[in-house]
């Protein structure tokens, strides 16, 4: 049956549909006959228990610098006239991300919203990810000069980041002497009112940061993302390159623990970052990226296997 969904992401306009991964859900969406809405997640209205947004019907299309066309905006209702609502906005986690998780989690319980609100609120990328710490690198949450030097004496080189960082951006590595170690953390205390993490250096970057996609729980596909030259960031956004991989017995392990509960939780799809085969870093569920490339790889189709979950969880609400 059609379904009509409403897509809250960015402008789209800004994408770049060869990786995209939400422009390839919308197209996945469209195959199936279901109907697209698009919106921005500062848009949302609320009144009188009602939650509504001025969205422009849209069509897509994999035609660079032609790839979507608008109707013209209504007003439509989300709680009564959408089936579903992607929630695929880009981080940062910011208090409007927040607020958006507010808002569509009242009218959660009448339209399936993907990834489910609270559980996106209430799972940071990397602080849900500490309920995992047996499967994590050694790591510190501070904003503590003192205690970040007293974590580099014990481990040697660090990496520090933002707690709520996103796509590779603000990550720096300090080495054994600590230079600078100060003023990172300095200008880290500025920009941020959050602690901060800083994580042992883990040379097995060189090898590659895993992105692992689990759909419903179930493992969909992986990619290896390699550092550019000269870099210990491989997102692909910064300049990582993406290569086929394989699952490590280790994550496979990772996975089969973590997949009941993304289940439990209704987290849809899921992007999780593993390095040297072992070590898990994130756990991404605000809006997670990769399934093109997956699926470029691999032959898959993790855009329908997305889809499949979507029916199949808006089939059980009847």
């Amino acid at each position: 049956m059609p379904l009509t969904v409403a897509v809250q992401m960015d402008p789209l306009d800004s994408i770049n549909i060869a990786g995209d991964s939400s422009f390839a859900l919308m197209l996945a969406a469209q195959a199936r006959g279901h109907r697209l809405f698009h919106y921005a997640a500062e848009d949302l209205n609320y009144q009188a228990g009602r939650v509504w947004t001025r969205a422009h019907p849209v069509t897509v299309q994999r035609v660079e610098g032609n790839h979507f066309a608008f109707g013209d905006p209504v007003k439509l209702d989300l709680g009564d006239e959408a089936d579903v609502v992607l929630m695929r906005q880009d981080p940062p986690f910011d208090l409007g991300y927040i607020t958006a998780t507010h808002l569509l989690e009242r009218i959660a319980d009448r339209t399936l919203v993907v990834n489910d609100p609270a559980q996106v609120r209430n799972a940071p990328e990397k602080l849900w990810v500490l309920d995992f710490a047996h499967f994590m690198p050694p790591t510190l949450i501070t904003r503590s000069v003192e205690e970040a030097r007293l974590f580099l004496a014990e481990h040697g080189s660090v990496v520090m980041k933002p707690l709520h960082g996103n796509g590779g951006k603000a990550i720096f590595k300090i080495d054994a002497d600590g230079q600078n170690l100060s003023s990172l953390i300095e200008v880290f205390n500025t920009a941020y009112r959050e602690p901060h993490m800083v994580q042992a250096f883990l040379p097995e970057i060189v090898q590659g940061d895993k992105r692992i996609v689990l759909v419903d729980g179930e493992v969909a596909g992986a990619i290896n993302r390699m550092p550019g030259e000269g870099e210990i960031r491989s997102n692909l956004a910064v300049g990582g390159s993406a290569a086929k991989t394989e699952l490590t017995e280790r994550e496979r392990e990772i996975c089969a623990e973590l997949g009941p509960e993304l289940k439990r939780r209704g987290l849809l799809f899921v992007g999780i970052d593993v390095i040297g085969g072992k070590w898990l870093t994130e756990i991404n569920v605000t809006s997670p990226t990769g399934i093109v490339a997956i699926d470029r790889f691999n032959g898959t189709d993790t855009g329908a296997m997305i889809w499949d979950a979507i029916e199949r969880r808006v089939a059980e609400r009847g």
